[in-house]
């Protein structure tokens, strides 16, 4: 089953409410992502990206994921 940009946003919004998040790609399968939230202040990238994937609550699980790939970028606001 194929996922939307869209409904990657919401999952990342319930967990992110303040965030700028940008979510592009139409194919149902590959997406870039930019998640911009204070919560990261003090995390490092990976620690960042954990919290990102945690959040898309298993839709990247292995081949059984509806999305298949994701171009993450993660930033604590300026």
């Amino acid at each position: 089953m194929a996922i939307t940009a869209e409904e990657i946003e919401v999952l990342l919004r319930e967990t992110f409410p303040q965030a700028r998040i940008e979510v592009q790609g139409d194919d149902g399968a590959h997406f870039a992502a930019l998640v911009e939230d204070e919560s990261f202040r003090g995390l490092n990238r990976v620690q960042q990206q954990r919290a990102v994937y945690a959040a898309l609550k298993g839709k990247m699980d292995g081949s059984n994921g509806e999305l298949h790939a994701l171009a993450l970028t993660t930033k604590v606001p300026a």
